[in-house]
């Protein structure tokens, strides 16, 4: 964890660390819930199944916490869901914008040799134009 907090993360291992993140509250959720809310779940992979359609925010609504205790359980792994989608929407448009920002840079650096190589080809010519000038003067002054 130290090293994924000193470095900044590539788009693999963020999705990684997520997609871990969600499957241990998935089968976190899953087990707290048929813990609490017994009477509701008839097993974990109940519980699970539910923690699962709630993370990922599909909530089909075939089960649902009944007592509070499930139902806080319920709040947390919908937060944990939520968060899951922007981190997730947000890691792709980064790396879309990093991916531009890439392409944007090759370009101008293009641009700018191309710039540099017209800019010394000017200056090129001006000096040829300036050793014409001395010469013509110093002849001017035999």
């Amino acid at each position: 964890m130290a090293k994924f907090l000193r470095e900044p993360p590539s788009v693999r291992l963020a999705a990684s660390v997520i997609v871990t993140a969600t499957a241990l509250v998935v089968v976190g959720g899953g087990t707290l819930i048929r813990l609490l809310d017994h009477s509701e779940y008839s097993s974990i992979w109940v519980g699970m199944w539910w923690a699962l359609q709630t993370v990922t925010t599909v909530g089909y609504g075939d089960v649902t916490p009944r007592h509070a205790s499930g139902r806080l359980v319920a709040a947390v792994v919908m937060l944990e869901g939520i968060a899951f989608l922007a981190i997730i929407t947000a890691a792709i448009t980064s790396s879309f914008v990093a991916r531009a920002e890439r392409e944007q840079a090759v370009a101008e650096g293009l641009d700018e040799a191309a710039l540099e190589e017209r800019l010394n080809a000017r200056f090129d010519d001006l000096t040829v134009r300036f050793e014409r000038l001395e010469a013509m003067i110093a002849e001017d002054k035999r």
